[in-house]
């Protein structure tokens, strides 16, 4: 059987980073726990204090598909390169044909753009552009295929 798992991203800023990638990935705000009609009643419930509700945001896939996402706040700012990166298969991904994905993957970018990201680099193989490195509006990475 396999473990549940989320993907947990430390951020200055939990609620509007929840929101570019609700935006980035056509997630959603994660309802509250069974039983509660909200967080902050989930919260209230737990002990947890008044001034630390906002230091977290919660998406799932409204799908069911994909990971749940938590933005948690934290004091130090991002220094380094992520470890870690999403590929958004925006395009279909690579078994997708190029003229059909690179319009594609070309239409993301400006719609995240737009949003708060962008644009770190346009990757070529073979040639041609093959995927782009975006960075959030926080600095974290990621790719567009």
């Amino acid at each position: 059987m396999a473990t549940r798992w989320t993907v947990t991203i430390d951020c200055a800023r939990p609620v509007e980073l929840a929101a570019f990638w609700a935006l980035a990935l056509g997630y959603a705000e994660r309802p509250p726990p069974a039983g509660f009609g909200s967080r902050q009643e989930w919260f209230a419930r737990h002990g947890v204090p008044e001034e630390e509700w906002d230091d977290g945001a919660y998406l799932s896939d409204p799908d069911g598909a994909g990971p749940d996402i938590s933005f948690l706040r934290v004091p130090e700012p991002k220094v380094t390169k992520n470890r870690l990166h999403l590929d958004l298969q925006v395009g279909g991904g690579r078994e997708t044909p190029w003229a059909q994905r690179w319009p594609r993957v070309v239409a993301a970018a400006e719609r995240l753009t737009a949003a708060g990201a962008s644009v770190i680099s346009e990757e070529v193989l073979d040639g041609r552009p093959d995927h782009i490195v975006m960075a959030d509006p926080e600095g974290n990475e990621f790719c567009l295929l």
